[in-house]
């Protein structure tokens, strides 16, 4: 199968499954969004930084730390067939507390945390698409970091099952995180000094 013209429905993870390994691609409802061009030095640099400090956290926890490409499988009907399955994400990192939401494939529930890094050409749909999407699917806490700008906003998800008000942590701050036990993690050590 030809890959998908970005921003075109009814795609599923059947679909997915067919497309060439040369391109990476995400489905949000079954609209196909490219994953090119690769992240920049930058990004890959925090997104290194960032996954060293909440694996040594998550080891200590039982959690399970993953860093993109994982494929997140996300429906919502609990009936529908694995390839009827609309969306297929790969978040920079995700972190599992339940083991039984893995399986050979990557994962087929929604993560307790996830981490987007912005970058040129995700930093939009980072910010819209998916921040609706994983509050849908009930992801706990969703960090966005910002490396350019120097910021991290952390949504955590409240009893009706919404995100509030995101917390707002500077480059001199340290983030805190419910879902690795109240650990803190500073900012400095995986966003880099800027000029």
């Amino acid at each position: 199968m030809a890959l998908p013209k970005e921003q075109t429905g009814g795609y599923t993870y059947g679909d997915y499954r067919t497309w060439s390994d040369d391109e990476r691609w995400e489905l949000i409802d079954g609209v196909a969004w490219s994953m090119s061009p690769a992240p920049t030095p930058d990004h890959q640099s925090i997104l290194l930084r960032l996954t060293r400090q909440i694996a040594n956290i998550t080891d200590r926890t039982g959690c399970a730390t993953f860093v993109a490409p994982l494929d997140v499988r996300l429906s919502e009907k609990s009936a529908q067939s694995e390839d009827e399955t609309p969306t297929v994400v790969q978040p920079d990192i995700s972190v599992f507390c339940d083991p039984s939401r893995l399986d050979e494939k990557g994962a087929h529930a929604a993560p307790d945390l996830v981490v987007e890094i912005l970058s040129p050409s995700t930093g939009y749909k980072d910010q819209t698409t998916k921040l609706a999407l994983y509050e849908r699917h009930a992801v706990r806490e969703y960090w966005v970091v910002n490396g350019d700008a120097g910021w991290v906003m952390v949504y955590r998800l409240g009893a009706e099952r919404r995100y509030g008000k995101p917390d707002y942590y500077r480059r001199d701050e340290a983030v805190r995180s419910d879902v690795l036990g109240g650990a803190e993690i500073a900012t400095c050590s995986f966003l880099a000094a800027k000029a």
